[in-house]
């Protein structure tokens, strides 16, 4: 549907997905095809090491960037993806925490894994009550990186709230829709990719991304199919098993994804493929007029 709307419009497609950045996950995501980025331009597809942590702060910056130059000349752009939280940075803001360096984030990470999530929560309590108290004990992504903010700036992510940056995008001014397919439909389109990704090769993707010896820890090891092929890889479950428990892994994302979008953003009409694109039309002509 973006392609066809981008050669339309003549628009640029930026991606919105927290997996497709990464260069090693071309077929495991399902990222747009040699052949289909050439229809038209792409944004923000494949340019990032799975070595790298990558943040949503960094894609705000990003995508406002790749979002400047069309804009600047009138011309459309397409976000596309299922990240919700890229879309609600995009046109809510976002705290200007700056990037926590390399070392510190690895020294936390270390740190989690030799001592527990208590001992670092209780660190947290003692340095910044106040993050601490907000959080869950057992939320070791909250926990880790109100940490990592706190030893890299010596403040507390509280206090960087409230510098937020700007929105980008104007949601009233966007056309903005939520693909939602009938959910036994959804499930045989979600079966149906997995078995294509993996006569594509995405076994031999994830082997040559486990031959890296990467902190399993980083966002590009956690993509959905990554841990269970690499444990078929190290003969610890069958290949049945490890396509099984993806398919299962992503069918339980879109149900937290779709939760996730009705919650946080509201404004986004909720339709079935086949009317989509009638629904941008009519969002479209209603911006227009």
């Amino acid at each position: 549907m973006a392609l066809d709307l981008a050669e339309r419009l003549r628009a640029v497609i930026i991606n919105a997905d927290s997996m497709q950045v990464y260069s090693d996950l071309r077929i495991i995501t399902a990222r747009p095809t040699p052949d289909e980025e050439r229809r038209v331009p792409h944004r923000l597809y494949g340019h990032v090491n799975a070595a790298e942590n990558y943040s949503v702060g960094r894609w705000f910056n990003e995508a406002a960037d790749a979002l400047a130059e069309p804009l600047s000349q009138r011309q459309s752009a397409i976000v596309v993806g299922g990240t919700g939280l890229y879309f609600s940075t995009l046109t809510r803001g976002i705290a200007a925490v700056p990037p926590i360096p390399a070392e510190i984030r690895r020294q936390v990470r270390d740190r989690l894994a030799a001592e527990g999530i208590e001992k670092l929560q209780a660190e947290l309590a003692a340095r910044d009550p106040a993050a601490a108290a907000r959080l869950k004990p057992a939320d070791r992504a909250r926990i880790t990186r109100a940490l990592e903010v706190l030893l890299a700036t010596g403040r507390s992510l509280a206090d960087w709230h409230g510098d937020n940056k700007p929105a980008r995008v104007d949601i009233a001014r966007a056309a903005k829709i939520f693909l939602m397919p009938d959910r036994d439909e959804l499930g045989r389109r979600i079966d149906a990719r997995f078995d294509n990704m993996m006569a594509a090769g995405a076994l031999e993707e994830v082997r040559a991304l486990a031959a890296r010896n990467l902190d399993p820890n980083l966002p590009a090891m956690k993509a959905h199919g990554v841990p269970w092929l690499i444990r078929h890889l190290a003969g610890e479950i069958t290949i049945a098993e490890a396509a099984a428990q993806s398919k299962r892994d992503t069918r339980r994302y879109t149900k937290r994804q779709a939760t996730w979008f009705r919650n946080q953003l509201p404004q986004f009409a909720w339709v079935e493929p086949q009317h989509a694109a009638a629904a941008v039309a009519a969002q479209l002509r209603q911006l227009a007029g």
